[in-house]
């Protein structure tokens, strides 16, 4: 019963941690976007969130599997509250250059305090499932990523409705106060020693050797990579500039499409089970949901190319890549799991979340450059090629047995 209670607490934190987010993510493009800057400009606004994520999950692994998870999550919690405090300090009225500098900068502590976070949740599961209960493993692990991904595109809607209502800075300080009692709750309630492994390991074991995890990581990196070349800058921009959207619209449609991602991530075991008859994923799944998902991205393009309705080929097509997206991703959680032992999963879900962070970071910088120079139509071409590389990768895992 103390794994339910546990689960659950770790789960809200992340819940917590996931909305101001989404929000935080909305409230940074919308409020450039109307002061007038570029995409490219926006794009460097996320780069450093991205790069810290790279280098906190490289070595926040390590760092949880020696503290306890524990620590690293009351850390990330913390680190979000301090950045979304000091980004309302922001003032128009500084130049454009500091300001990006001070953003960026910002940007990097939520990008660490975001990426402890994950670390730390997704890590606590493989501890409180018990050994061999693969079928529970991916269900738990479907819901907490889920669950998150809904919430982060309720953030999306709030960030856009908040920097409509109250404005930036206001939007900032009660998210930071929001986020710091949920900080203020977890801290009396989770066991210090969760996640800490029985024998220390070395920090150069933070670069896996396992093939697996590597092929796996590999994989993930394209496969992120593609999602954000159009969603960070290409698409919300699109619908504020070609289509017209006000921020309010462009942030509802976002959280739209992110909480549905979330809820198909939430039913991935069981859409799964209808498809296959059963058993738990292969790294032949992998690859299948990745080829799948390169062909829905490369229609979308034509169809904006042929130029079809917008809200036939843009909303509804990204609706479908939304879908497939979503099983993808809910696939490479349970498989990286199920490829670490209890004592190791920190530094394997570190070394993979890296890759995630790489990939991110790569398809933040080419949705401004790709939406600038080439358009949406442009965004999604290089998106269906990334997604083809993360299924020729997936071929390489594992496929003749359950993991």
């Amino acid at each position: 019963m103390s794994e339910v209670r546990n689960y659950a607490l770790v789960t809200g934190a992340y819940w917590g941690f996931t909305l101001t987010d989404g929000a935080l993510r909305m409230l940074v493009l919308l409020h450039f976007h109307q002061l007038g800057y570029s995409p490219v400009q926006i794009a460097f606004l996320f780069l450093f969130y991205e790069f810290f994520g790279i280098l906190t999950n490289l070595i926040g692994g390590w760092i949880g599997s020696h503290l306890g998870l524990k620590v690293t999550l009351f850390a990330g919690l913390a680190l979000q509250v301090a950045a979304l405090g000091l980004l309302a300090l922001l003032d128009p009225s500084w130049p454009v250059l500091f300001s990006v500098a001070y953003v960026m900068a910002l940007q990097a502590l939520s990008g660490i305090a975001k990426d402890l976070t994950k670390m730390s949740s997704k890590s606590a599961i493989k501890v409180l499932v018990p050994q061999e209960a693969d079928s529970v493993l991916f269900k738990w692990v479907a819901i907490l990523t889920g669950s998150k991904n809904a919430l982060k595109g309720a953030g999306f809607f709030l960030g856009g409705l908040l920097l409509s209502t109250v404005g930036f800075r206001a939007a900032l300080l009660v998210m930071a106060g929001g986020l710091a009692l949920v900080l203020a709750a977890t801290i009396v309630s989770l066991p210090g020693t969760i996640g800490m492994a029985k024998k220390k390991t070395k920090f150069s074991a933070i670069l896996s050797k396992s093939r697996e995890v590597n092929l796996l990581s590999a994989a993930r990196l394209f496969l992120f990579g593609s999602r954000d070349i159009w969603f960070v800058v290409g698409l919300p921009v699109y619908l504020s500039a070609s289509l017209d959207w006000s921020s309010a619209q462009v942030g509802g449609f976002l959280a739209l499409w992110v909480i549905g991602y979330g809820g198909v991530q939430a039913l991935a075991p069981n859409l799964l089970n209808s498809l296959t008859g059963g058993g738990t994923p292969r790294g032949g799944t992998a690859s299948a949901g990745a080829f799948a998902l390169a062909a829905v991205t490369a229609l979308i393009a034509m169809g904006v190319t042929a130029g079809l309705s917008p809200w036939l080929t843009v909303v509804a097509g990204l609706a479908l890549f939304g879908l497939l997206f979503a099983v993808n991703s809910s696939v490479h959680s349970y498989l990286i799991l199920a490829y670490s032992e209890a004592d190791h999963a920190a530094l394997n879900v570190g070394f993979y979340y890296m890759a995630n962070a790489a990939g991110r970071l790569v398809g933040t910088l080419l949705s401004g450059v790709m939406f600038q120079s080439a358009g949406l139509v442009g965004c999604l071409w290089v998106s269906a090629g990334f997604v083809l590389v993360a299924g020729g990768i997936s071929l390489l895992l594992p496929r003749g047995r359950q993991v």
